[in-house]
């Protein structure tokens, strides 16, 4: 049976890949809605070629935009706006899957929709289980609903787990690999300098800017910790986080007899994209089959929680639990915002992260409306704590430090 699609964040770089894995399988998938922010140029482009039923973007501006050049080339495709119409098109009766690529807090709305709609949800949105994994996995348990995970790491452990689920038992930990970024080798001392452009030049990954900035500060491994946490039911002490250069081993599972299964292949995402569309089958995704002697060496370390304070920070949240984890990712998303309009530097994305955690206090969430609270409380603390200790940016090297004399 043809899988019908609803990309939320078509326009990004998981929708782009997850489009061309489609475009390779005409009789496999068909696209029934595109959502993207302000992206419209691109957002056309796409509904030219793939002929969605509904396109949604941010606001109405944007939406006339698009509208306007959509009627001009004889498209049908029917255009919303605004939040409520991401929900829509995430748990309408005419898709059976959603893939969740819309990066940050702006996801959890219409995946935590489509996890209610009991949907097959490929999940690609790592937020919407850092902010909210009980309620969202809850959801997904009580609705049926089947998540199919995007992020190369959990793709690549739900590949070495044992698909029966009470053969898990046998998993002593997972180990989650990691590049090291941009700044695997630089000394600590240094990084104070660095400019945007250089944190968003990541090794072996083509992404966006915000998930570059997180992976240059291994914040994103931190919240994949988080993820993994919630997705595969094992505690902190048991998610290992080892950096693999080379970025070629994607994530690990050990087992009690002593086995570690690895998943590999190069480091392109339309191989976990096509592995998730296409479960349990197998398809084409058009990335070449991986050659361990052209590579000739993979290596191994531990990582430097010196060089990588976010690493250190998310793990603390997810030992405490409670609403941590959604103040933990809204003070980054803040924090990261003003380290790419180039207002603090590239240190202070950790310590405004530390000292938002640190201000607020924890509680247990009872409900989605206790998350949404706490997103926004950190995101106030977030900007009251740059606003007030942020210098003005220096103009030789882009960086704005904060007032290390009040910390």
């Amino acid at each position: 049976m043809k899988k019908h699609l609803t990309l939320l964040g078509s326009t990004g770089s998981i929708g782009e890949s997850t489009l061309d894995v489609v475009a390779r399988h005409p009789d496999r998938f068909a696209v029934y809605a595109l959502t993207a922010h302000r992206n419209g140029e691109k957002l056309v482009a796409q509904c030219l070629r793939f002929q969605p039923e509904v396109a949604v973007v941010g606001d109405a501006d944007t939406a006339a935009r698009v509208e306007t050049q959509l009627r001009a080339a004889g498209c049908a495709t029917q255009v919303a706006y605004g939040p409520q119409a991401l929900v829509e098109v995430a748990k309408s009766a005419q898709c059976d899957t959603v893939v969740a690529a819309i990066v940050g807090a702006a996801g959890l709305a219409p995946t935590l929709a489509a996890a209610m709609a009991g949907k097959r949800i490929l999940l690609a949105n790592k937020e919407a289980l850092v902010m909210s994994g009980a309620i969202f996995m809850d959801a997904a348990r009580d609705h049926g609903a089947t998540l199919l995970p995007v992020d190369s790491e959990h793709n690549a452990i739900f590949q070495c787990l044992p698909r029966e689920e009470a053969l898990h038992g046998g998993v002593t930990k997972i180990i989650l690999t990691a590049s090291g970024g941009p700044f695997r080798t630089r000394e600590p001392a240094t990084l104070v300098n660095v400019t945007p452009d250089e944190a968003c030049k990541h090794p072996n990954w083509v992404m966006g800017r915000k998930i570059s900035v997180d992976s240059a500060t291994m914040m994103n491994k931190g919240l994949e910790v988080i993820e993994a946490h919630w997705l595969f039911s094992l505690p902190g002490e048991r998610i290992e986080v080892l950096i693999h250069p080379q970025s070629v081993i994607h994530s690990l599972v050990s087992y009690a007899d002593g086995s570690v299964l690895a998943q590999l292949g190069n480091p392109d995402m339309r191989t976990p994209i096509a592995h998730a569309l296409a479960f349990p089958d197998r398809v084409e995704s058009g990335v070449a089959q991986l050659d361990l002697a052209d590579i000739a060496q993979l290596s191994f370390e531990k990582p430097d929680y010196a060089r990588f304070p976010c690493l250190a920070l998310a793990m603390q949240a997810l030992a405490a639990g409670g609403i941590a984890s959604a103040a933990l990712n809204a003070a980054n998303e803040v924090a990261v915002d003003a380290f790419l309009a180039r207002r603090i530097g590239f240190m202070d994305i950790a310590q405004t992260v530390d000292a938002v955690l640190n201000a607020l206090p924890n509680r247990r969430p009872s409900g989605l409306d206790d998350v949404l609270e706490a997103d926004a409380a950190a995101r106030r603390a977030a900007h009251d704590y740059i606003a007030a200790h942020a210098r003005a940016p220096h103009v030789a090297n882009g960086t704005g430090q904060l007032d290390r004399a009040v910390q």
